[in-house]
């Protein structure tokens, strides 16, 4: 056998190597440990993790109420909101993610994410936000009494005249929703948009969104939520169970897509020739299954005349002051599934993963 065949040979059979071993390196999951009794100063009442796995993994507990550094506020939550990111920190799944979240257990025992309350203390370099602020926004682990943010960039003031709860179901699937549109979408005034998911956290928010944009809004979801969306404002709704969008006459400028049920390709076939989609949803597995859709679009973006385009949402406080507007002028409101105390928070997860969710989940903190 000549060198470089051999040299070909040995890279592949390494490669091969490394991936195995990363593949049961991330797969891996320790179980349980008991937890480690220490002395409490400042007591709360906190959902923790101490293992990946299914609802059953969630806890509560009671921990050290946290202090706030230069640049953070420490929020007494009021209300907080069950996103499906919760659920994947929750089973570390896809296992990708284990990278950033823990190889074998959580490094972070906190989980949620989004938020409203009171402002308890302020940072020292914190000047926009006072003792008592009404705020909502995105913290690490609001599924507690009390949760740190971030001032510059991760929280916001609750308009007045809106509830804890309309807040807290917000920022993640608000500010996804108006990303997917403004940013990535780039929706004007009189084009026509599909929302595929309507009926959804991220969608319920889209529709509304988009209307306040001037937008033609189609929307897709089961018959049970056709009255629902329309309501909020859909000009035309697609009952997934009886019709299906990609065999209609109907040409799109935008097609935002949570669900991913239908190919890039059939997508394409009702999309104009200069139109754009936004994948936001994924496909399922532990796997590269959730991240599929968004490797076809990447490798699909190069051979068609149409963008294709997907994202993460960001954080930032310029885009919840919009939502904030948004919410005072009655144009934007929050389609409140289910509520739950945070002893019912494994309820709450398991109705999450469910896939029936209308809107979003509120877990009640205090009152």
């Amino acid at each position: 056998m000549k060198l470089r065949y051999k040299i070909l040979n040995g890279a592949i059979a390494l490669t091969l190597v490394t991936v195995s071993t990363l593949a049961v390196t991330l797969a891996y999951t320790k179980n349980c440990e008991s937890p480690v009794i220490r002395e409490i100063n400042n007591p709360m009442k906190a959902i923790i993790y101490r293992c990946y796995g299914g609802p059953e993994v969630l806890e509560q507990s009671v921990i050290e109420i946290p202090e706030p550094l230069a640049h953070q506020i420490l929020v007494r939550v009021k209300a907080a909101a069950v996103n499906p990111v919760d659920w994947h920190y929750m089973r570390g799944s896809p296992y990708i993610m284990r990278l950033m979240t823990g190889i074998g257990a959580p490094n972070d025992q906190r989980i949620g994410t989004d938020f409203a309350g009171i402002v308890e203390k302020v940072g020292s370099d914190v000047t926009k936000f006072k003792i008592g602020d009404a705020v909502f926004g995105g913290g690490g682990g609001p599924f507690a009494e009390y949760v740190l943010a971030n001032a510059s960039k991760s929280v916001a003031h609750k308009p007045t005249d809106v509830s804890f709860e309309q807040s807290a179901a917000m920022p993640i699937a608000a500010l996804t929703a108006l990303q997917a549109l403004r940013d990535k979408g780039q929706l004007e005034p009189g084009q026509k948009v599909l929302i595929n998911g309507a009926s959804g956290g991220v969608g319920t928010y889209a529709v509304q969104i988009a209307k306040s944009f001037g937008a033609e809004v189609h929307g897709v979801s089961s018959g049970r939520n056709i009255e629902m969306v329309t309501l909020l404002g859909a000009d035309h709704m697609f009952n997934y169970k009886t019709e299906s969008y990609i065999e209609s006459d109907e040409r799109y400028d935008l097609i935002v897509d949570m669900i991913s049920n239908h190919s890039i390709s059939d997508n394409l076939k009702v999309l104009k020739k200069q139109g754009r989609m936004v994948i936001v949803g994924g496909g399922k597995g532990n796997w590269i299954g959730p991240l599929i859709p968004s490797i076809k679009a990447v490798i699909m973006n190069n051979f068609v005349d149409q963008e294709l385009q997907q994202f993460v949402a960001q954080f930032n406080s310029k885009d919840l002051e919009s939502l904030a507007e948004l919410m005072r002028q009655g144009q934007l409101s929050s389609v409140i599934d289910r509520r739950y105390s945070l002893d019912e928070i494994q309820d709450a997860i398991n109705y999450s993963e469910s896939g029936r969710t209308r809107g979003k989940i509120i877990i009640t903190i205090s009152k």
